[in-house]
């Protein structure tokens, strides 16, 4: 059997596309590569294919759904939150064509934690309904349901995370605006933590703003929810008094929004990501478990002053 041709063309148009489609499904970074990996590969093992969109599609989302048959009983023992592995570009760098893929249809870790809150039927029936607008009769092939209970099952899903934000949701000048507010009161939340100015801290936090930290059992991390703005802010300066010489930051887009990337000496120590509401910081999410920050290529950068 001659494997099936394709082009470097195609392998870069399809790649964002896929890798979407399994991060989402996932919220693995690294599992999303592989599976990706593996979905071109199998296709020296077929020399005939009508829709290579299709098969690409079909490949990958099969794959993703044996992963999460195999990690759902992991899952039920992680140690404390579980937050999705985070997609760290470098500032400033060359459009990367997945980043302007996870603009389009949004991949911030608050809308993959409502993702992930489904379960993996209902989760892999959503993202191909909603974001591929696949037939229910393809999607009942794909997760062994009838084709009446796969549109069943979108609804319920649909009612429990709302639609998925393509870029119809809202416009790029919209979706940049909101960028900039929630990069000024990262800002500001930073400069207020250097300073030790707690009002400052109170003015970007909500009232019931919480910290969820993802240490997976492998580093010290809380494993409950911190809640409240008051809380909030001690945990912070709490970290900061415990911060080694060797600590620093910078600032950094984290799957597509404005984020932070702490180090420690030098090698990644954990990924803030957040989430705005109403002018204000309502999450704050933080990924320590180091398994986690292995695919991370972002470098340290400018030491961070009164950082220990």
């Amino acid at each position: 059997m001659s494997e099936f041709p394709f082009t470097e063309q195609q392998y870069t148009s399809y790649k964002p596309l896929l890798f979407s489609l399994a991060y989402r499904m996932l919220g693995s970074v690294t599992d999303a590569e592989d599976i990706v990996h593996e979905a071109f590969l199998s296709l020296k093992d077929t020399d005939t294919i009508s829709n290579l969109k299709s098969y690409l599609c079909r490949t990958t989302t099969n794959r993703c759904i044996d992963r999460l048959r195999s990690a759902q009983s992991k899952r039920e023992l992680y140690v404390g939150p579980w937050l999705p592995e985070p997609y760290v570009s470098e500032e400033g760098a060359a459009p990367d064509p997945f980043q302007a893929f996870a603009q389009k249809e949004s991949l911030s870790t608050a809308y993959l934690l409502l993702l992930q809150q489904l379960s993996w039927v209902e989760r892999v029936v959503f993202l191909l309904r909603e974001g591929l607008q696949y037939e229910y009769d393809e999607i009942a092939e794909i997760v062994g349901k009838s084709s009446v209970n796969c549109r069943q099952i979108f609804h319920r899903a649909k009612q429990s995370v709302g639609s998925l934000p393509l870029e119809g949701d809202a416009s790029s000048s919209a979706s940049g605006e909101q960028s900039r507010q929630m990069a000024e009161l990262l800002g500001r939340f930073v400069q207020s933590l250097q300073t030790g100015n707690l009002n400052g801290l109170l003015d970007v936090l909500s009232q019931d703003a919480i910290v969820y930290s993802d240490g997976g059992g492998k580093v010290t991390a809380a494993v409950r929810p911190i809640t409240g703005a008051d809380r909030v802010v001690r945990f912070f300066e709490g970290l900061l008094k415990k911060a080694s010489p060797g600590f620093s930051f910078r600032f950094a887009p984290v799957n597509g929004e404005p984020g932070l990337l702490t180090y420690e000496y030098g090698k990644p120590a954990s990924v803030l990501s957040f989430r705005v509401e109403e002018d204000r910081i309502a999450d704050i999410y933080i990924v320590l478990n180091p398994d986690k920050l292995t695919h991370i290529q972002v470098k340290e950068g400018p030491r961070a002053p009164n950082g220990g």
